[in-house]
Formats: structure tokens, C-alpha cells, sequence
């Protein structure tokens, strides 16, 4: 059988993925009829879901990848199709759920691990946690060999706090204890691949790198990577942010990776913040900047 990746949400993380495995056939879901014939331009057999029916992709499946964010009912695809996914349990070898450490909640600046009880503080956090449990449910009754991998701040190609330095609207928001943990999206393909590669249904993974940090430490790097002048700094009370950017400031927590370098022998390309951005920078002057 063609080893086959179906891939429900084919976007950021789940290209970075894609581009990993030589070889696969690679089916992807999109919203859109321009995303599609983009993930087309890409190599990717693209689906507009919902809307197709993914029959013929489930059955041809060895493995799902499923990064299509929760709503207030839980995962879309889990209440659509995953009585559907459950029926091609026995041909599938790995089945992976791209959460987010916000399920752990507010820590006040402490370390978490993938043994730390979920207690998220935000909608978002609420959701996924949410989400986690429909799909380990019906991985306890069908023997889905499931994987769940949550996911830090994503940076990245196209993602990085190079354009606000420039454009001088980056600011170095200063709250007490703040700490943020982050992964650069090739490290999260990184780390699926070795997943796949060492399945162990019913794992769950913290996709972090080795150093949480303030964030206002990644934003004066990253203004002295361009040699230009630091952000100004404004307190957290005093800032004007959106909700979204506000929820962010809600939980402070720092944690830790053991997990997928013990397990799954992941060796971290960019083990903090200054690796990153260091290629981040070097791939903008090479032109390979834009990559997605």
C-alpha cells in the first residue's frame, strides 16, 4: 500500500510536513477553491472540505493528520467523520492531533510537562481540550492509534516578528513573569516525522523548544539581528491590544520538551528563539523567505 497522507487542514504546519515526506502520496483539505489549486501547485491532491466526500481518501489513508481548529461543539472532523475514520482504524498506522499547550493553562511563569493537569483559562484552551477528548475517546473504542502533539507559539517563514521591527510598530509589551514557549514550524515537522517513524499510539507530545522566554527578549533580538534600535517597551496594564493579542498575555508558563527527544530521539533544529531567527533572516536574504 502507497504509504498516504490524509491531512485535514493542509496549512502552515501540516505543509511543512508534507515537504518531508519523499515519496507520499499526499491528500490535503482546504476551504477554498484558490487554496486548493495552490496545495495543487504544491504536489498536494487538494480536497475542498467540507463539501467533497473524502471516501476514497479514507480508504487509500495509511495516515491522518487532523489540524483544523475546534468551535464551540469540538472538532469539525471528529463530528463529521470520525465515525468514518473509525471504520478505517485497521488500515491505519499513525493518526496525529495538532492541539496547543494552552490546554495547560496559567502556570505564573512555571514549568509543565505532558503530565500536568489541563486547566485552560482561555476559549481557545477550552476548545482543544475539548477536542483532545472526542478523539481519545474514540481512539479507546475503535483502536485508532492516536497521537496528540501540542503545539507552542508557531514562528517560522512568513512568521516572524521581522516586518513589525521594521516597519518600527513592533512593541515590547513588559509584564512581570511572562514567559512564552515557541517552536519553529520545522521542528514541528521535525518531530511528527519522527513520530511517524516511531509510532506509539496514545502519546502525547509538548512541541516546544529548549528555551521559553519573555517575549519581549525575542523582539529586542530580533531588532539587533537588523541593526535597528529595540522597540519601545509599554506596560502590559497600559497597552492597547486586541482581545486575541490580549489572551495571549492571560497565561504565563514555561514548558518542557524531554518527551519527544527521549522517546522519539528528536534532535531540535532550532533549539531557541536566536537559532530561528539567525535562518529566518538568512533564508530572507537567500529568497527562500516565502516558503509555506
Amino acid at each position: 500500500m502507497t504509504r498516504t497522507l490524509l491531512s485535514f487542514g493542509h496549512g502552515y504546519s501540516a505543509r511543512a510536513l508534507g515537504r518531508r515526506l519523499d515519496g507520499w502520496r499526499i491528500i490535503g483539505t482546504t476551504r477554498s477553491p484558490e487554496k486548493a489549486a495552490e496545495l495543487a501547485r504544491l504536489g498536494v491532491e487538494a480536497r475542498i472540505w467540507p463539501g467533497e466526500d473524502l471516501q476514497d481518501a479514507l480508504d487509500a489513508a495509511t495516515h491522518v493528520l487532523l489540524s483544523i481548529a475546534p468551535d464551540e461543539a469540538g472538532d469539525p472532523v471528529f463530528r463529521a467523520l470520525g465515525s468514518r475514520i473509525a471504520q478505517a482504524a485497521p488500515h491505519l498506522e499513525w493518526v496525529g492531533y495538532l492541539s496547543t499547550t494552552g490546554v495547560y493553562g496559567d502556570h505564573q511563569g512555571g514549568w509543565v510537562d505532558e503530565e500536568t493537569p489541563l486547566n485552560p483559562s482561555t476559549r481557545r484552551g477550552k476548545l482543544r481540550v475539548l477536542a483532545e477528548r472526542q478523539w481519545q475517546d474514540l481512539a479507546a473504542r475503535a483502536g485508532l492509534p492516536l497521537h496528540i502533539f501540542r503545539l507552542a507559539g508557531i514562528y517560522g517563514p512568513g512568521r516572524g516578528p521581522f516586518e513589525k521591527v521594521r516597519k518600527g510598530t513592533a512593541r515590547r509589551i513588559i509584564r512581570p513573569n511572562q514567559y512564552f514557549s515557541r517552536i519553529h514550524v520545522e521542528d514541528i515537522a521535525n518531530v511528527l516525522a519522527a513520530s511517524i517513524a516511531r509510532p506509539r499510539p496514545g502519546a502525547i507530545y509538548n512541541v516546544a523548544d529548549d528555551e521559553p522566554s519573555p517575549p519581549e527578549d525575542v523582539l529586542t533580538h530580533a531588532a539587533q539581528l537588523l541593526d535597528l534600535p529595540p522597540p519601545p517597551e509599554v506596560p502590559f496594564d497600559e497597552a492597547e491590544m486586541s482581545p486575541m493579542a490580549r489572551s495571549f498575555y492571560a497565561e504565563s508558563k514555561r514548558v518542557k520538551n524531554d518527551r519527544i527527544k527521549d522517546e522519539l530521539g528528536v534532535r531540535l533544529l532550532y533549539p531557541d528563539y536566536r537559532a530561528g531567527l539567525t535562518a529566518l533572516l538568512e533564508a530572507e536574504g537567500s529568497g527562500r523567505a516565502g516558503t509555506s
